[in-house]
């Protein structure tokens, strides 16, 4: 069995109140490390204020409004992922979501164009995802639909990409980027921000598959975007510390936020990853104040209840 770092008590102390944006646990169509109803036991447990439940393949509100109503006082979140098995850029998954609870959205990620392209491809001796051996297997039954596009032949945002950006603007939802390439992730920022949405997440920009730069990521924040800073991404060797780290200093610790993207059988425990990641951020330099703003504050003003929004429409 693979041997893990586990995380000081101080380090668990240090995150408490903290959400984990993105995490991967069952019940899945790929193995993983622990249920959705045990993680909210273990969050409670180590002081851990909530997570966002994410599927490349299915919604997630319904089975977050079943884990919060059985662990009172763990703030469970659903998102919806816009790939193909949801429609793709499909208004009435988005509306449908929204109105089940749903509190962030996915753009593309196993089905962008990008990530096709990309094969899933990792530096010599990173860690591969999981879904890559799935969607190797679908292929291989010949269920191999169009990617989902976002922008047309010239490179501009298409219209039921606008048409979707408006409904979660409405709704006051949370857009992660997805697996989007660095070009697309900027057309569609550009356009989120146009619509009025209020919260924009950059996801794990570190990725193999994304690859942004510095410029490209301050670009970003101007817009108003959170870059997302996944602990599995340097841990299983998709990128070296050294460059996350130096990409958060280049566009301030306030426009990051950290998460685990965790729930792999291979890694560690998820409720691990954020403390496990903020000590090694504490180490490499940043000040506690730096490192809580990333952990906790950011977080929880991403997790926080739509605007537009009452707690029963929500919950």
């Amino acid at each position: 069995m693979t041997q893990h770092p586990r995380p000081a008590d101080a380090d668990r102390e240090f995150v408490a109140g903290a959400y984990d944006l993105h995490v991967h646990v069952g019940p899945d169509v790929v193995p993983r490390s622990v249920d959705d109803l045990t993680l909210a036991r273990r969050f409670a447990e180590v002081g851990l204020a909530g997570f966002v439940l994410k599927s490349h393949y299915v919604p997630t509100a319904e089975r977050a409004s079943v884990v919060r109503a059985a662990v009172p006082g763990v703030d469970v979140l659903g998102a919806l992922a816009l790939n193909v098995a949801s429609g793709g850029m499909n208004p009435t998954a988005v509306e449908i979501a929204a109105r089940s609870g749903a509190r962030l959205v996915w753009f593309p990620t196993v089905d962008s164009v990008n990530q096709r392209e990309s094969k899933a491809e990792a530096p010599a001796g990173a860690t591969p995802p999981m879904w890559a051996a799935l969607q190797e297997d679908l292929r291989a039954q010949g269920i191999d639909p169009p990617p989902v596009r976002v922008v047309d032949e010239s490179g501009a945002v298409r219209d039921d990409v606008v048409a979707v950006l408006t409904l979660m603007a409405k709704h006051d939802l949370v857009l992660a980027t997805g697996h989007l390439s660095a070009a697309e992730i900027l057309v569609v920022v550009r356009a989120a921000a146009e619509v009025g949405l209020r919260r924009m997440i950059v996801t794990h920009p570190e990725f193999t598959s994304q690859r942004l730069t510095a410029d490209q990521q301050a670009e970003l924040v101007d817009l108003g975007a959170y870059m997302e800073r996944c602990f599995t991404t340097p841990y299983t060797g998709k990128v070296e510390w050294d460059v996350m780290i130096d990409n958060i200093r280049r566009t301030g610790p306030e426009h990051s936020f950290l998460s685990s993207d965790l729930g792999q059988p291979s890694n560690p425990p998820v409720e691990d990853g954020l403390p496990l990641m903020a000590r090694h951020l504490l180490d490499a330099g940043f000040s506690e104040e730096e490192v809580r703003t990333m952990a906790v504050d950011n977080t929880t003003l991403l997790a926080a209840q739509p605007v537009t929004a009452t707690a029963e429409s929500v919950r």
